[in-house]
């Protein structure tokens, strides 16, 4: 695990309250069971329970719940075993089902072309749709979201997984919320790798997707996620001009070539309305990702005008997309496209 994780305390164990203690229990003949049976919360979670020589052993059912939310399980089990009659010492283990989860890698051919808020506001229009999102700021050199999100606090760590943090109805992890602003990670490719572990294998708890800001280009980070936790697809935000989709060309040809259906192409910063005259112009020209989109026979998913509402609210922390007007509503518009697209992938 990379040094900085270390600055991440483990939370403290609080005292159980608010249960009673529980005396003898004599009816049947498990009266382990009999008394966690009438527990809100982990009667139904039970699984086995076995009292032999004097060790009380609990399996619960932890599946669709926190690392958090176990930990208070297992305090409200030992709490209710204490002064149980042949109770001497208490085991609890947790079993889950692995959540398969719907992994969206956004990505570009080089910096500067709005990825990062692009799939900021994916993220956070998704989640208003309805769905369980989890956004994984995994732009290892240049974090960006807990500035776009608003959402720079510390995340805890709970049995060695780092506990995702809300914000605007998606929960997020970024290296940007363990390092100091402004520092530089000049971290070789072993120590990419593993910060972007620690980062994917977060307690996402009940999160059905997650979406994953890659840095720009096709580098370590990239080549890491693909081969441990292939995504569904990807999305590339390029801007119009020749010059960004030249790059975005090879991040579609290092998704191509490595298995990874390319689901949509975004157009970012096409057009410009002045504010002062109301005279469109297109500094970054115009309609170039959709026709690239049609040539290599990928899912043009949507443009992005070039706006100060935009560049105002990312700066601010408030993602358009949370909001309400026409910002908000292309966002969704990409966002309901995008979940089309996986939908006809059977990764809805």
């Amino acid at each position: 695990m990379p040094p900085l994780y270390k600055a991440l305390r483990r939370k403290n164990s609080a005292k159980p309250s608010g249960f009673p203690y529980r005396r003898a229990v004599t009816e049947g003949n498990d009266p382990v069971r009999a008394v966690l049976a009438e527990m809100d919360g982990i009667g139904d979670r039970l699984v086995m329970t076995r009292l032999k020589e004097g060790v009380a052993t609990v399996v619960l059912d932890a599946s669709g719940i926190s690392a958090e939310q176990r930990s208070q399980l297992e305090r409200r089990v030992r709490a209710a075993l204490i002064g149980v009659a042949g109770v001497a010492d208490i085991r609890v283990a947790m079993t889950a089902e692995k959540l398969e989860r719907t992994i969206v890698a956004v990505g570009s051919g080089k910096g500067g072309v709005g990825k990062s808020t692009v799939a900021a506001n994916l993220a956070v229009a998704l989640g208003r749709m309805g769905r369980k999102v989890g956004l994984v700021d995994a732009d290892i050199y240049g974090p960006s979201q807990p500035r776009i999100m608003g959402q720079s606090g510390r995340p805890e760590l709970i049995d060695e997984q780092i506990v995702p943090v809300p914000a605007h109805g998606v929960r997020m992890l970024s290296i940007g919320q363990l390092i100091e602003p402004g520092t530089a990670v000049a971290w070789r490719g072993p120590m990419t790798a593993s910060a972007l572990s620690s980062l994917m294998e977060g307690d996402w708890g009940d999160c059905e997707m997650l979406i994953v800001d890659l840095p720009p280009g096709t580098g370590d980070v990239q080549m890491t996620l693909i081969q441990k936790w292939k995504p569904a697809g990807a999305v590339i935000v390029s801007t119009p001009q020749d010059l960004a989709l030249i790059d975005a060309t090879r991040a579609i040809d290092m998704f191509r070539k490595m298995d990874v259906a390319v689901i949509g192409l975004i157009e970012n910063m096409a057009g410009y309305q002045c504010p002062h005259c109301g005279e469109v112009s297109d500094p970054f020209g115009s309609g170039g990702a959709e026709a690239a989109a049609r040539v290599m026979d990928i899912p043009f998913l949507g443009r992005l005008p070039l706006t100060l509402s935009i560049r105002a609210a990312s700066d601010a922390g408030r993602p358009p997309a949370a909001g309400e007007g026409k910002e908000a509503d292309m966002f969704r518009a990409l966002a309901e496209r995008l979940a089309e697209q996986l939908e006809h992938r059977g990764q809805a």
